[in-house]
C-alpha cells in the first residue's frame, strides 16, 4: 500500500504535534505519508512552522480548508480548538477522506458520532474524540476488554493539558454537565461534584479529580457492549474550584505541564471479579499528537472500521499501542492488577 496524503487542519500545538508525528517513518523505514498539508488560519504561526517542518509539508492559509485539499487527501486530522470541528469533518468525509477529530468537547463528540450513517455509505471512518483522553483512554480500555470474559465497568481520570486552547476547553468542560452511565441509562451530574482521590503515575501520583463535561464515557459505551458503568473524571485544584467559573485569555501556543491518564475496567475472569487499571504519563500534546498521528495511519490502511466512533471500537489495539510504544508513549499496569499484566505497550510497573 502507498503511503498516504494528510492533512492536517489546524496549526496549534497540538496540530503542529500531529505535523512533525506525521512526518517521521514507518517501523520498516519507509515514509509514513506521500504528501503532508497544514492549514491554519494565522499566517505567523505558519511562518514559524515552515521552519522546523521543513520543506516537505504544504501550508495553507485559510479560514477553512479549500474544497479542493479537502478533495486530494486520504486521511484530515482535524487539530483545531474542540467545538470547532464538526463542520470540517462532515466536509471531509462528503469529500471521501477518512477523518481523525481530536475533539474532547462532550456536545461535539457527540455530534461526530451522528456522522456515522454518512461515513459508513462512503465507507469511510470517522475517528471521534483522538487525543490523550479521550483517545489513548479509550484504546487502553479496549485493549483492558480482552483481559476479561465479561466486563461491566469502564473509569476514566485524567490530568493535565496540551495548551492553551485545551487549557480552556479543560475549564468549560468543568463549569459543565457530566454525564455517567449507569444500568442502561445516562445521568446527569454537575460538574465539579463527585470529588475523588485518583492515582495517577509517578510522578503525579494522587490528585482530587471531579466530574466534568468528559465525552469519554460517551465515547466508550458506544463501542463496549455489556457495560453497566462508565465515568471520566478530571484533576482539578482548590485554585481551578474558585476560578473556574471565570473567563479564560488566550495566549500565544505554548504547551501545557506533563500531564496524565488513568483507565480502570472491572469485569470477571474464570468466575471472579477483577480489574486492571493502566496509566500514562505524559505531555498531553504529545501523547494526544502521537495517537492522533497512528489513528490518522491507521484509518489510511483500513484498520479503522467505517462509520464513526472512538477508539475503543479498534477492533485490533494492539497494533496501534505498539506503534505508540515505538514513538515513546507508552503506558504502565498499576500495582494491584498485575495478575494480568499487559504485553502491549509496556511491561513497566508505576506504583499508587
Amino acid at each position: 500500500m502507498s503511503a498516504p496524503s494528510v492533512v492536517v487542519v489546524g496549526a496549534g500545538v497540538l496540530g503542529a504535534r500531529v505535523t512533525r508525528e506525521l512526518l517521521g517513518f514507518n517501523s520498516d523505514g519507509t515514509p509514513a505519508v506521500d504528501r503532508l498539508t497544514l492549514v491554519g488560519r494565522r499566517p505567523a504561526r505558519l511562518a514559524e512552522l515552515s521552519g522546523p517542518n521543513g520543506t516537505p509539508v504544504r501550508m495553507i492559509e485559510a479560514d477553512e480548508p479549500p474544497a479542493d485539499v479537502l478533495g486530494e487527501a486520504d486521511v484530515v486530522v482535524i487539530a483545531r480548538a474542540a467545538g470547532d470541528q464538526l463542520s470540517v469533518a462532515t466536509r471531509a468525509v462528503s469529500a471521501g477522506a477518512h477523518v481523525v477529530a481530536t475533539s474532547d468537547d462532550l456536545e461535539e463528540c457527540r455530534s461526530l458520532l451522528k456522522l456515522s450513517s454518512v461515513a459508513i455509505s462512503a465507507a469511510r471512518s470517522v475517528a471521534v474524540g483522538v487525543a490523550m483522553a479521550p483517545g489513548l483512554s479509550c484504546l487502553l480500555a479496549r485493549h483492558a476488554t480482552a483481559l476479561f470474559d465479561g466486563v461491566d465497568e469502564i473509569h476514566v481520570a485524567r490530568v493535565g493539558a496540551g495548551g492553551p486552547s485545551c487549557a480552556r476547553q479543560r475549564r468549560r468542560a468543568l463549569r459543565g454537565t457530566g454525564v455517567e452511565y449507569r444500568d442502561g441509562e445516562w445521568l446527569e451530574r454537575p460538574g465539579f461534584s463527585g470529588r475523588e482521590l485518583v492515582w495517577f503515575p509517578d510522578p503525579i501520583g494522587g490528585a482530587d479529580c471531579y466530574r466534568a463535561a468528559l465525552a469519554d464515557p460517551v465515547l466508550i459505551v458506544d463501542a463496549v457492549f455489556g457495560l453497566r458503568r462508565a465515568s471520566a473524571r478530571m484533576a482539578a485544584s482548590r485554585v481551578d474550584r474558585g476560578t473556574f467559573w471565570m473567563p479564560m485569555f488566550i495566549g500565544p501556543p505554548a504547551e501545557g505541564a506533563p500531564g496524565a491518564v488513568r483507565v480502570e475496567v472491572r469485569g470477571q475472569r474464570n468466575g471472579e471479579r477483577h480489574d486492571v487499571v493502566y496509566g500514562v504519563f505524559d505531555r498531553p500534546a504529545v501523547a494526544g499528537a502521537a495517537t492522533a498521528a497512528v489513528a490518522a495511519l491507521a484509518a489510511a490502511r483500513g484498520d479503522l472500521p467505517h462509520g464513526a466512533h472512538g477508539l475503543a471500537a479498534v477492533e485490533n489495539p494492539v497494533v496501534m499501542l505498539r506503534e505508540l510504544a515505538r514513538r515513546g508513549v507508552r503506558a504502565a499496569t498499576f500495582v494491584g492488577s498485575r495478575e494480568f499484566g499487559i504485553d502491549e505497550p509496556s511491561e513497566e510497573q508505576q506504583h499508587p
